[in-house]
C-alpha cells in the first residue's frame, strides 16, 4: 500500500519542495491570500494527504490540518513528522471531524478540497489520489461544511473544485481562479450564521 511505502513519503516531500519553489504566485497561494498576507491562520478542513496544507505552511501560513480517516491520519502524522522543525511547527493535525473545529474556532481563511465526483475522463488521477478515493470515497457531507467554513473564516473561504464541477452546495462563489484542470472558488465569510452554544 502507498500509505506504508517509504518511497511515498519521499515523493510527498519532493513534491512539496517543487511546489514551494514556485513561490506565492501560484494559484493556491493567490486564492488563499498568501501572496499579500503570508502569515495567515488557515484551516484545511478536508486535508486528505495534506499536500496543499503543507504547501501553505511552507509559504508561511499557520495551518490546522483536519482529517478523520484513521489510515490517512497515520500517513499525515508520518509526513508532518518528517518535515524540518520550523515547518512542522506550522502544521497542527486535528484527527477528527472538521465540523468540531469549524463550530468552535476562527481562522483567517478556511480551505475546502472535498473529494471530486468521478469523471468520465480517460486519464486517471495520480496513484495517491486514487488510493485516497479508495479509502475515503466521496465526501457526501461536503456541502454541509461550506456554511460552517464561512462562519469560521475572518477573510475568506476557498473551495478547490474540478474545472467543470458545479459549485459546492450549489452556491455561486464571489470569484473563481481557474487553472488548467482545477479552479478555486472564493466565498465571503458570514459570521452571523455560526451556531452558538
Amino acid at each position: 500500500m502507498i500509505l506504508a511505502d517509504e518511497d511515498a513519503l519521499a515523493q510527498w516531500r519532493q513534491a512539496l519542495q517543487r511546489r514551494t519553489a514556485a513561490g506565492r504566485k501560484q494559484l493556491l497561494s493567490r486564492a488563499v491570500g498568501l501572496q499579500r498576507h503570508p502569515h495567515l491562520r488557515i484551516c484545511d478542513a478536508t486535508a486528505g494527504f495534506g499536500r496543499d496544507a503543507a504547501l501553505m505552511a511552507a509559504l508561511g501560513a499557520d495551518v490546522t490540518v483536519c482529517e478523520r480517516h484513521p489510515d490517512v491520519i497515520a500517513f499525515l502524522q508520518r509526513a508532518i513528522g518528517s518535515l524540518p522543525p520550523a515547518l512542522r511547527e506550522r502544521l497542527h493535525l486535528f484527527a477528527g471531524d472538521a465540523r468540531d473545529q469549524l463550530q468552535h474556532r476562527q481562522w483567517d481563511a478556511v480551505y475546502l478540497d472535498p473529494m471530486y465526483s468521478p469523471t468520465r475522463k480517460h486519464a486517471l488521477p495520480d496513484a495517491q489520489a486514487q488510493q485516497l478515493r479508495s479509502l475515503v470515497g466521496n465526501d457526501p457531507d461536503a456541502d454541509a461544511l461550506l456554511p460552517l467554513a464561512r462562519a469560521a473564516a475572518h477573510r475568506r473561504v476557498v473551495v478547490k473544485r474540478a474545472l467543470r464541477a458545479p459549485p459546492l452546495a450549489g452556491l455561486s462563489p464571489m470569484e473563481s481562479l481557474r487553472g488548467n484542470s482545477v479552479r478555486f472558488d472564493l466565498y465571503n465569510p458570514i459570521p452571523d450564521v455560526k451556531e452558538t452554544s
